[in-house]
């Protein structure tokens, strides 16, 4: 059983958050595995498989009866298949939070038999990630235009990563990784509080970037349907706007959209029944007059040129 690794740069720093006991500024390897799966949940689900989400406690997967995620990443009763180590450019343990420009590596060692398609799955995640999504933690700071502020920690970008190169995974298809995750063998469950978090509502536009200008103005705010003025940024324009309420998220519940200033990049979700991927694009262009309908790409289409680019490069 060979074990796969990834060679990657960080374009941004990367947030794994902190541990009591563990002094500040070390890299957390669960902060980073628990991102990991939380994409390649999008990915499954948007392939119209069935993905638990661990932070709902009654809601996760237990024993051999789990869904197809937990099967590759573990749950209770059910171990993982695999060891994930990060190593620096060199090969040895990365223990240092991975900054801005650092080169480094991420390694699945399998402890068990792993699938063909848990490893296109696995892969399809990370060039997800890297083409389109980002890594980590503290990926809802927002941008800023304004000089003297780019400099603050809340409007810094985190989680940005480049793929230098990659393990030879099979390429199998898009028909047959369709039909791993919509086996019967695995748990079904019930989606609707987070139906959202998939890859068919999953949406991205490169080169563009959702950022206060100034004290007055804010197209990011202006975008999730807050006040734009600096002193009321917290408030909705209409309070008792739904859409507007589920796009800016509340404590406990992230932004649904997300934008980096450096390589500028925009993504975020839509929520059926709710807001539109018609009704995000006149969103977004009502910020951006320039913007072209070809330059908001879904997430249906973004699956396809990531298997269409596998096919390529096997």
């Amino acid at each position: 059983m060979e074990a796969k690794t990834y060679n990657l740069t960080a374009l941004t720093d990367i947030w794994t958050g902190d541990i009591d006991g563990k002094p500040p500024g070390r890299l957390i390897t669960t902060g980073l595995l628990g991102s990991i799966r939380w994409w390649f949940e999008v990915v499954v689900r948007g392939l119209g498989g069935s993905a638990c989400d661990p932070s709902a406690q009654h809601k996760t997967c237990q024993d051999d009866k789990h869904c197809v995620v937990c099967e590759l990443f573990g749950c209770t009763g059910w171990a993982r298949k695999f060891r994930f180590d990060v190593f620096d450019e060199s090969g040895h343990p990365r223990q240092e939070q991975i900054t801005k420009n650092t080169a480094f590596k991420i390694r699945f060692t399998p402890l068990r038999p792993i699938r063909d398609e848990e490893w296109a799955l696995l892969d399809l995640t990370l060039r997800l990630i890297a083409n389109y999504g980002a890594l980590g933690g503290k990926t809802v700071y927002k941008p800023t235009a304004e000089k003297r502020r780019q400099d603050a920690s809340h409007h810094q970008d985190y989680g940005i990563v480049r793929i230098k190169q990659r393990p030879d995974v099979d390429s199998i298809g898009l028909n047959r990784v369709r039909a791993y995750v919509g086996g019967e063998r695995w748990r079904g469950m019930d989606h609707t509080k987070f139906r959202w978090a998939s890859l068919e509502y999953f949406w991205c536009i490169e080169g563009k970037t959702l950022a206060r200008q100034d004290t007055d103005s804010s197209s990011f705010n202006h975008v999730l349907g807050r006040k734009e003025s600096k002193s009321d940024a917290k408030w909705l324009v209409n309070g008792n706007d739904a859409t507007a309420q589920w796009l800016a998220g509340s404590t406990g519940n992230s932004k649904k959209v997300f934008s980096f200033r450096d390589p500028a990049r925009t993504f975020g979700f839509v929520k059926p029944g709710r807001i539109s991927h018609d009704d995000m694009l006149g969103r977004l262009k009502s910020v951006w007059p320039d913007m072209e309908d070809q330059d908001y790409v879904k997430g249906n289409a973004i699956l396809d040129k990531l298997f269409k680019s596998a096919e390529v490069s096997s």
